[in-house]
């Protein structure tokens, strides 16, 4: 049997327990220690800081709100109680365990989750017991809140030292044994590296003879000597995971090759050597009584639709309250300044491709709607002289908080785009419609990143595209403040505005 070695060793040579990463060896203990050390500082660290957070928040109370300080040893018990319900929480749920194998979001989405339980452990708690008179609502919620705020910040830069210490080598994260052609090996490892997740060991598929006779289980295999040896191999590298790079005439064997490699410790995957791209953006999940490749979802889970919803119909509530005054200054200003009505309905498409009417303050001496669209560019004569004020600080959009409210538009999504627009451009960009799979918004990621206005080339459009596709793929509630603040502050959001 031929070896495909990323150390360069010959097939007979017996490896000692280490990983190899670009030629330099570091030791598979050492490497599992520090990964291990790193978590346990993690979750330590995260049980003192929320002791304290917890502690300072209910004396910080006394001090500004009640004028005195209590007595030191007050809340002691109370917070070491709240950090260490927080400590068996995550310890339970494996959240820092997990780390290695979550986005950033997920893992502090389960922060938020984990104090939610604790809080309501500790406040059930004190009500059962009935001790609950000696406990201020307004410092527990003081409590929950610094509790809140410290587990975020906590596990963000958590989250960040250990992707800069897999990076950079410092640590091991899951080391994985591939087993196919040696271009293939390369091709799944390098995209592998992305992930933190290191190539070991490489090793050419070998001859597998499987009994399918009639009366042998799918699973028999008759163990030929290259195999026994490759196991043999396999064994004391102790990999995490072995993964076969299966080609078409190879996947009658992967079942026997996989069952011949159950004798070890680690878990054993299959991957079809022209599906490595589809397989990096699928998982498996289970329809019916049958497993299938999921390659794309709904964007928004119903639950996550819900919450979106709640938080624009706040947000368009909000605002239309707190700008109301401009509601009856600028219809007067566009009055005086050009004839015309004060609003204007385009159409436009919304979720799913729907057509809807979207409200914007006039701007332009023309009522341009349909295939008579034409896109505004610098310097356009049909803008009005306070119509270029409007547009270039968004007053113009305001009134799509109305759109907001009716459920046409969210407050945070892809900007929609006229109707013939979106028929050109959906012939050129083949993922142009995705863009539809949510509700539009007022604000987007690729507004506020700078790509908004004249589209006059493909190149343009495809940028922005990519920005709308990137939040679909991973939204947020907090990405949707994160937009909301950007569109307020940021220079970017008002790039291209005339």
């Amino acid at each position: 049997m031929k070896y495909a070695s990323f150390t360069n060793l010959p097939a007979s040579t017996k490896l000692p327990a280490h990983s190899v990463d670009g030629g330099r060896a570091v030791p598979t203990d050492i490497g599992r220690g520090r990964l291990a050390a790193l978590l346990v500082l993690a979750a330590s660290t995260e049980f003192l800081l929320v002791t304290l957070a917890a502690y300072f928040a209910a004396v910080l109370y006394h001090r500004l709100t009640l004028v005195y300080s209590p007595h030191p040893a007050q809340y002691v018990q109370e917070s070491l109680l709240i950090g260490t319900l927080e400590l068996l929480v995550s310890a339970a749920l494996r959240q820092h365990s997990q780390i290695q194998t979550q986005p950033r979001h997920i893992f502090l989405w389960g922060g938020a989750g984990c104090v939610f339980l604790v809080f309501s452990f500790f406040i059930s708690t004190i009500f059962v017991l009935k001790i609950s008179d000696d406990h201020s609502r307004t410092i527990v919620m003081l409590q929950a809140g610094s509790v809140l705020l410290t587990v975020l910040c906590t596990r963000a830069i958590c989250f960040s030292v250990l992707r800069r210490a897999i990076a950079s080598g410092l640590i091991d994260a899951r080391r994985v044994i591939l087993i196919g052609e040696p271009g293939h090996c390369l091709q799944f490892s390098a995209r592998a590296m992305g992930a933190g997740i290191r190539t070991i060991r490489s090793f050419d598929f070998p001859q597998v003879r499987a009994d399918l006779s009639v009366s042998a289980r799918p699973s028999t295999v008759r163990m030929a000597p290259d195999v026994r040896q490759l196991a043999a191999n396999c064994r004391p590298l102790r990999a995490d995971d072995i993964v076969i790079l299966i080609s078409d005439t190879e996947v009658p064997s992967a079942l026997a090759l996989a069952s011949a490699l159950s004798d070890l410790p680690v878990d054993v995957h299959a991957v079809p050597v022209g599906s490595i791209d589809l397989m990096a953006v699928s998982r498996i999940t289970q329809f019916g009584n049958m497993a299938t490749m999921q390659i794309f979802q709904c964007p928004l889970a119903p639950f996550n639709r819900a919450i979106k919803r709640g938080f624009d119909v706040a947000a368009a509530i909000a605002g239309l309250i707190v700008i109301s005054p401009l509601f009856v200054i600028v219809p007067l200003a566009i009055k005086l300044d050009s004839p015309g009505p004060v609003l204007f309905r385009q159409t436009r498409h919304g979720y799913n491709n729907e057509p809807i009417r979207v409200l914007k303050f006039r701007s332009m001496s023309v009522m341009e709607d349909g295939d008579s669209f034409r896109p505004v560019v610098r310097h356009d004569p049909r803008v009005t002289r306070l119509g270029r004020l409007l547009r270039r600080t968004n007053i113009d959009e305001l009134p799509q908080l109305f759109n907001v409210l009716v459920g046409d538009m969210s407050i945070v999504g892809p900007r929609p785009h006229a109707t013939s627009q979106n028929e050109l451009f959906a012939e050129l960009i083949s993922s142009f419609s995705r863009r539809h799979n949510v509700k539009p918004g007022i604000t987007g990621w690729a507004q506020v990143n700078g790509y908004r206005g004249d589209t006059d080339t493909l190149e343009k459009m495809q940028r922005r595209v990519e920005h709308d596709l990137y939040y679909i793929d991973n939204w947020s509630l907090l990405l949707d403040l994160k937009i909301i603040i950007m569109t307020l502050f940021s220079r970017k959001a008002y790039w291209n505005a005339y």
